[in-house]
């Protein structure tokens, strides 16, 4: 992509109304505008980042075997009755009637709707397990959204649900998916603490939520050293994981006498991303789902939720990895790979080594934002640096003239020089 052709708008100056590091810089990266309290656009940028989330999100979830499906974001009130959560679920819910006068709500969340698609879908034990899954936009009417994307009234977000015909074969549903949470933040370069949760209007009474430990996170959280040495590849990590102690402060402060010796005890910040819970047969009892059991007799199906604010990981992970001159993006899901600057357009020479080092990467599939602007040097490292994109690759008049390129890490800020065929044979590997 060249820039000169890119929309990009980005800003020199910080917003004022913007509070936290994530906010500021979506904002400055040309990454998001707001259009209404807690409701933004993705622009370009930005957009290229929720994507490749969602992608990650996508295969691990596909890799747990579970299957994808997509559902409306409008639900019908009526479905909410049947579970018996219309009228307790709060404010927070946008409730509107259509033209016809039915009552119709935005939809926070699924679980009503997924039970009524499975419960009329299957009829036999043998269709069990199973585990749905869909990434889908939320509305949440917030009394005061806040952050950005961190916590916004509309937002992108990746729920699955499980059906097993038994208690033991839930829990060995959310352990599946426990693991899955734990390699896809793993895949973006992110710390996860899984710390045990209240379970809140979703009911049930196992559930964990998943915090990425960043210095501006908006929750303290309190957990025991031992969960920093804990091997995810491991086949027993969830049952090291989930018997290690780990709280939110509010939850901590309820226990009378910590477990943990207090040269164990660790308190730092994390950004919630993700949330599980497994709760029976809440919604499957209360909407009248069953299945012929083995025996013959109708059994009640056991269900689990699993979350992931795709939104709010793009937020989340700017929050923990960034320096003062912006973003530094894990590789996995970074807009581009390659930030390719030419700092001399009007030289013919330096021109042709960009145009041909640009065409050679697009075509080995790399992603590259080529700044073929008519801009200062300055103007195009700071927005690199800015936008945060792994490599930088330089190119100028000097270094033509030696046959090198200089090749910048954005993390770390390593530069080295090299021919061109070095330079573009490492960043093709």
């Amino acid at each position: 992509m060249k820039l000169s052709g890119y929309f990009l708008p980005v800003l020199k100056e910080t917003p004022t109304d913007a509070q936290i590091v994530s906010h500021q810089l979506m904002l400055r990266a040309g990454m998001i505008k707001q259009t209404s309290a807690g409701i933004y656009a993705w622009l370009p940028l930005g957009l290229r980042v929720l994507r490749k989330i969602e992608a990650v999100v996508r295969e691990e979830q596909d890799k747990a075997g579970a299957v994808e499906l997509l559902m409306p974001t409008i639900q019908a009130a009526d479905l909410w009755r049947e579970s018996g959560r219309y009228d307790a679920y709060g404010p927070e819910m946008l409730r509107f009637n259509d033209r016809h006068d039915r009552e119709m709500l935005f939809g926070p969340t699924n679980e009503e709707m997924i039970t009524a698609i499975f419960r009329d879908s299957v009829r036999s034990y043998r269709d069990l397990p199973r585990t749905l899954y869909h990434i889908q936009w939320k509305f949440r009417d917030e009394t005061r959204p806040r952050f950005g994307v961190m916590r916004g009234r509309e937002f992108l977000m990746k729920d699955a649900y499980s059906f097993d015909l038994d208690e033991a074969g839930g829990q060995a549903s959310y352990r599946a998916m426990f693991v899955a949470y734990l390699r896809t933040f793993a895949r973006m370069g992110l710390k996860a603490v899984p710390v045990r949760a209240p379970t809140g209007p979703i009911g049930g009474n196992l559930s964990h939520e998943f915090h990425i430990l960043a210095e501006t996170g908006e929750s303290e959280i309190f957990y025991d050293a031992a969960l920093e040495d804990v091997d995810i590849t491991d086949a027993g990590a969830v049952e090291q994981l989930t018997g290690i102690y780990a709280m939110e402060a509010e939850e901590h402060a309820k226990v009378e006498n910590c477990p943990v010796p207090a040269d164990r005890l660790r308190s730092r910040r994390g950004i919630e991303v993700g949330h599980i819970f497994f709760f029976g047969n809440k919604y499957t009892k209360a909407m009248g789902m069953t299945v012929q059991g083995p025996e013959g007799s109708a059994v009640v199906p056991q269900m689990g939720s699993y979350g992931i604010g795709v939104s709010r990981l793009v937020g989340g992970v700017i929050e923990a990895s960034h320096d003062k001159d912006g973003i530094v993006w894990p590789d996995a899901i970074a807009p581009f790979k390659v930030g390719l600057i030419n700092l001399r357009v009007d030289d013919a020479a330096c021109a042709a080594v960009a145009d041909d080092l640009y065409a050679k990467l697009s075509a080995a599939g790399v992603e590259v934002l080529y700044d073929d602007r008519d801009e200062r040097g300055g103007a195009k490292f700071a927005t690199m640096d800015l936008i945060g994109v792994p490599w930088q690759v330089v190119i100028g008049p000097k270094g033509v003239a030696a046959g090198v390129v200089e090749l910048k890490r954005r993390g770390g800020g390593d530069r080295e020089e090299l021919s061109i065929e070095s330079a573009l044979a490492r960043l093709t590997a």
